[in-house]
């Protein structure tokens, strides 16, 4: 396993992260899996075996089934692994139980400790943007937390770019806590998030973690043009993410993909992974498995390295279109560009 550090924090954290939604099972999480504390506990073993140190959870993952079952699972590995957990989403149906108002997000951290079992969460994600509450109150809603030892780091999750920012000005005018990550979809299938995300990333040292790096497993050898609609995959079962607009787009990643995987003897999942552990400015990805033998898959890819055809190959089939006011500085700011600049554009051809 390998481990990069976390943002501008002095955190290191594995280039791999288990991901729990699949534990509960509770509502619509059972579309994903409904994984018990046993198997929770076999994932956890097979964790520390391989040298994953963060686990990422959320309050709303089958209504804080999941954070349960992760505190059971982590007693006797408290010192081993890191804790993430997140706040934002609805918890009940009264007005105040959703959001990151100060009242919510402290009763969310209290909540959320009592399930896990321990006395402190490591990484404390605001799970989504809320465009209600004024964000010095979210920030020190956080930085009270974190002065209380209750976290010890304030990260962000699916926020765009220039919420990311105005939450990064806000932090440095009023001394407040900043943002040491960001928890964003990111994969070969959706690679919007290069846009602004993965500059920022680069220019302002907030890490991304990917979350669904296999595009809810539409990436992991069982989605082909033969066979668009697997069973016992949670696509069929109907989740809703990530939002598919071009099938035919997709297929061409998988044929480059599978073709990839077949000439190394690696799986499509395990390349679809490594090839993400190349991105700029990428932390760790959140990996999720139903059962032991998907886990042991997966985990695999945190030992390959692609060759630089084979990640230009990935990258030309996946590659998204270059939006304005990009294009037009790829075409004439190039001779005055940052590192976060170059993240975005030197992947892609002059316009004109």
């Amino acid at each position: 396993m390998r481990y990069r550090q976390l943002g501008h924090s002095g955190l290191k954290v594995s280039t791999l992260v288990l991901g729990t939604m699949s534990f509960g099972g509770k509502g619509m999480f059972g579309m994903v899996a409904e994984n018990g504390q046993k198997e929770a506990q076999r994932q956890f073993d097979m964790l520390v075996d391989a040298g994953v140190n963060m686990v990422d959870t959320a309050d709303i993952y089958s209504m804080g089934e999941s954070e349960k079952i992760v505190g059971e699972a982590i007693r006797g590995k408290r010192d081993k692994l890191l804790l993430a957990s997140k706040v934002r989403s609805p918890v009940g149906e009264g007005p105040n139980e959703q959001g990151l108002s100060r009242h919510h997000i402290k009763r969310g951290c209290e909540a959320s400790l009592k399930r896990l079992g321990t006395d402190h969460i490591d990484l404390y994600w605001a799970h989504e943007w809320d465009g209600m509450t004024p964000l010095d109150e979210t920030l020190r809603a956080f930085e009270d937390l974190q002065r209380e030892g209750k976290i010890g780091y304030f990260g962000i999750s699916n926020w765009a770019g220039w919420q990311i920012m105005k939450a990064l000005g806000i932090s440095e005018r009023q001394g407040l806590i900043r943002p040491v990550a960001q928890q964003i979809y990111y994969s070969l299938q959706s690679r919007e998030a290069e846009y602004e995300l993965m500059p920022i990333s680069v220019d302002q040292d907030v890490s991304i973690v990917a979350w669904s790096p296999l595009a809810a497993g539409l990436l992991g050898g069982k989605f082909t043009r033969d066979n668009p609609k697997p069973e016992g995959t949670r696509q069929v079962a109907g989740w809703p993410e990530p939002p598919m607009r071009d099938w035919e787009a997709l297929w061409r990643i998988v044929d480059v993909l599978t073709a990839v995987a077949s000439e190394r003897g690696d799986t499509p999942a395990q390349v679809a992974l490594a090839w993400l552990l190349t991105r700029p400015g990428l932390a760790s990805l959140v990996i999720g498995a139903r059962n032991e033998a998907q886990l042991a898959e997966n985990l695999a890819a945190a030992d390959i390295e692609l060759t630089p055809e084979q990640v230009a190959r990935l990258e030309e089939v996946s590659r998204p279109p270059l939006l304005y006011p990009y294009w037009h500085q790829k075409a004439n700011a190039t001779a005055r560009l940052s590192p976060a600049d170059h993240a975005l554009l030197d992947q892609h051809p002059k316009p004109y």
